[in-house]
């Protein structure tokens, strides 16, 4: 039995999402974010000493294993279960494609975005008397680093899905799951919108996918979309 330890609002989406093409059973174990800091709570901890989501178990008659990291976990989940659906053959060229994506969605992709989420706060929530230094601060990050970052990596994204229909090529594959939750996020909060046809296009397309509809139905409201 899979159990996927659940975050609302988190990464965790992907992996039911990828659970529910492979069609495979598995247990949600759900857990909220703090309103005040939107951290997990610490009740993770016990399942994973970083504390953090998505976090799976997996019970088999090879022994249990407890595995986080979403690259990791969608990796693992689709080369054990798949049996060459969600995931392209050993040694083909799509298989390199594939596992570059995979990893480019958080080791490229994510790290901007999080710090645009960060900087906004800063500025929106810095305390009064130091506001206006605290926005110069961000303001200067955001324009000389973190935005430049985000349009340079949409655009590269952009330009990608002009060579193929999906991100690994023709099939769609577990890297265009791993590859959601940052575009995603590009969309709600890192301009991500219709000037970039092929990537809001892509979004449509995931989001008709029956299997992606049921892990939101199985996840709960998922603010990060639109």
């Amino acid at each position: 039995m899979i159990t996927v330890h659940h975050l609302n609002n988190s990464r965790s989406q992907r992996v039911l999402w990828l659970l529910e093409e492979l069609g495979l059973e598995y247990e949600v174990k759900r857990y909220q974010r703090n309103p005040q800091t939107m951290l997990a709570p610490p009740e993770l901890r016990a399942v994973h000493p970083l504390g953090k989501s998505p976090v799976v178990t997996v019970k088999s008659a090879d022994g249990d294993t407890t595995l986080a990291e979403s690259g990791a976990i969608v990796e693992h989940l689709a080369d054990r279960y798949g049996a060459g659906k969600l995931a392209p053959a050993f040694g083909s060229a799509e298989r390199v494609r594939y596992l570059y994506w995979l990893h480019f969605a958080e080791g490229t992709a994510q790290p901007p975005l999080l710090l645009k989420l960060l900087f906004d706060r800063i500025k929106s929530k810095a305390p009064l008397l130091v506001r206006p230094i605290a926005r110069a601060i961000a303001d200067q990050a955001l324009g000389t680093f973190v935005l430049p970052n985000i349009n340079r990596n949409l655009d590269f994204m952009e330009s990608e899905l002009g060579k193929h229909e999906w991100f690994a090529g023709a099939q769609f594959s577990a890297a265009d799951i791993q590859m959601s939750f940052p575009l995603e996020a590009a969309r709600a909060r890192g301009g991500l919108d219709e000037k970039r046809p092929r990537l809001m296009d892509f979004l449509q397309r995931i989001h008709a996918r029956a299997a992606y509809q049921r892990a939101v139905e199985r996840g709960g409201a998922y603010a990060l979309m639109r």
